[in-house]
């Protein structure tokens, strides 16, 4: 059974990476599109959105739309998104890093889903972990179930103090859903296709060596600034 999982890993990961390296950056601006509609929904859903308190105070949104987890009593997962930081002197979003995550949870599990992942990050120590060569989710930065629903909004301040918030969409049948323990990683190849030269996520996100950005990057920066603005502190 664990042979089999493996298997199914390896499999993905060869089959994304070949599409990480289109040279027009297809599969990038096709990864923002489908991150774009994720938090839409989310956020167009009432009763499961993500409070607007708290997403206005993030520091930075990791998105992984249709994250692969595939369980055979030993589980696994594995997908490709991509992050955004907020811009400290207008509150904007900036140029999206790509990332992939690779991840593996024992326990009695069966079956195979597709989930999609948002992560929000709260904090500077947790910004700095994400632009850490990897990011282990739950290690040594706390990472909670972020509250969600209309109720969720007025007693949103009692969630503050979380580092790192993740919200999961479940597309297929598993005994939970559960993402301590991945880890995620820049995706240099996808990031070279995208911007045409190779950049890790520090340096999109923190050392704006992105360049120009291209033209699907500044309608992703539109949107995500209207679905998840800012709000300057009191």
């Amino acid at each position: 059974m664990k042979s089999l999982t493996l298997s199914i890993i390896f499999t993905l990961f060869f089959a994304s990476t070949l599409l990480a390296q289109s040279p027009d950056g297809a599969q990038q601006r096709k990864l923002l599109r489908t991150g774009q509609l994720v938090l839409e929904e989310i956020q167009n859903s009432p009763d499961h959105n993500i409070p607007a308190k708290l997403i206005a105070k993030a520091k930075a949104i990791i998105v992984f739309p249709t994250m692969v987890k595939a369980g055979f009593f030993v589980g696994a997962r594995y997908g490709k998104g991509f992050a955004s930081v907020r811009s400290e002197d207008n509150g904007e979003w900036g140029a999206p890093a790509f990332l992939y995550t690779a991840g593996g949870s024992f326990g009695f599990q069966f079956g195979a889903e597709a989930v999609d992942l948002i992560l929000l990050v709260m904090t500077q120590r947790g910004l700095e972990g994400l632009l850490s060569e990897k990011f282990t989710l739950g290690g040594d930065i706390a990472l909670a179930v972020g509250p969600v629903g209309r109720h969720a909004e007025a007693s949103a301040d009692v969630f503050m103090q979380g580092e790192i918030y993740s919200y999961s969409r479940s597309k297929g049948i598993f005994g939970g859903v559960s993402v301590k323990g991945t880890v995620i990683t820049s995706d240099v190849d996808a990031n070279q296709a995208y911007y045409g030269k190779p950049l890790t996520a520090e340096n999109i996100l923190l050392s704006n060596q992105a360049g120009e950005i291209p033209e699907s990057g500044k309608q992703f920066i539109k949107i995500f600034n209207h679905l998840a603005p800012h709000k300057k502190r009191k």
